[in-house]
Parts: C-alpha cells; structure tokens; sequence
C-alpha cells in the first residue's frame, strides 16, 4: 500500500514543543520516549518533565496515573505517533476514566525516529485524533500549522478532559538534546518538586 498524500505542514516538531508548553508554570508533562523527550529537553531540564527513556507505548497510561493521582493539577503527555501506536488501546482505558485534567498531544511526523525514519500507519490510514474520538474523548482533533495549533493551546490546558491532540509536524531528523537518564534520578527528582518531599536517605 503506498502512503496517503501527507497533509501540509511546515510545523517544525521543536518550535510546536515550545509553543506548547510556553508558560507552562506548574504544568507535569511526560514526554514520551525519543524525539518528544528530546524536544523538551532542549528547552532545557525541568524538574516538573518526567522523561521516558524507555517503555514505548506507556506515555499514556503513566500521565493518566499521574492525573488520576494529582487531580488538582493539569498533566500533559507529549509524545510521537511511534509511541500513540504501540499504546493505542490506552486511549480506551482513559476516555473510560475520564480524567479532567489528562491532555495528550501527538507530534506526528509519521516516522519512527529512532530507528531509521521508517513510515509508522500513520503516514497511511491511521487517524489517531478520530481514533480517540472513537473511544470517548471528550474532544480530539489534529492540525497542521502554526495558527491551527495556537488556537488549541486552551484545548490543551483549559479544556476538561481527557482531550487529544495530533500536531503534524516536518518529518526531519534534529540533533539529540538528552536529559539526564538515571531512572531513579528522574523519579526523585519529580516527585520532590512535585510534592515539596525531601527524598534524600
């Protein structure tokens, strides 16, 4: 099957990451792992990111635990479309939870980033914003440029959720910006600035 005719976009993934999460404030984000965690961390190492470095797949089901722990707080997953695929029945379990404060934005590029840039279902018949429609979100849409994507910032931080966002970004290989990949580290690090917790031993 050939790949359907690509939307438009001239959305580059890293200038769409800093709009997102422009004034951020105490927003937790989980970014995804590969180029979403990457994104974020070159917008420099933020305590309140708790970064993924491996479980493909598990971006959704870590921000809804997250959400359905801290509902006094908005949570945002950012992850890739490689990573939404892998965890796609995820979306059925959050639209039956329905957390208000979940939002989750797919940078689709639809490549598989960190493997070669192979074509993921998306480059073909798989809408992911219709999908999470399908399953109960309380709103899910996809854009493709910059001035699609500000109007939904309020989608992405005021809206009640779950809500579902796909941003079609260039398809482009950036330089890898990494945060720190000590598992523990990160766990620690996120929970004390969440929490006000001095975890030290």
């Amino acid at each position: 099957m050939s790949p359907r005719e690509r939307p438009e976009t001239s959305l580059d993934r890293r200038a769409a990451t800093a709009l997102l999460l422009e004034g951020r404030d105490d927003l937790l984000v989980v970014p995804g792992l590969g180029s979403a965690t990457w994104d974020c961390a070159a917008l420099g190492d933020n305590p309140l990111h708790f970064s993924l470095w491996g479980a493909m797949g598990n971006a959704s089901m870590i921000g809804l635990g997250l959400a359905l722990a801290q509902p006094a707080r908005r949570v945002l997953v950012l992850t890739g479309d490689g990573d939404m695929l892998m965890g796609l029945a995820s979306l059925a379990t959050i639209a039956t939870q329905a957390p208000a404060n979940l939002a989750l934005v797919v940078l689709d590029n639809e490549r598989h980033g960190e493997t070669g840039m192979q074509l993921t279902h998306t480059a073909y018949r798989t809408d992911l914003a219709a999908a999470a429609r399908a399953c109960g979100f309380a709103d899910a849409r996809q854009v493709a440029d910059e001035a699609s994507l500000r109007a939904s910032l309020p989608l992405v931080h005021e809206a009640p959720g779950p809500v579902f966002l796909t941003v079609k970004v260039k398809a482009e290989p950036l330089p890898r910006v990494l945060p720190p990949r000590d598992g523990a580290f990160l766990k620690d690090r996120f929970r004390t600035a969440l929490l006000g917790e001095n975890t030290a031993h």
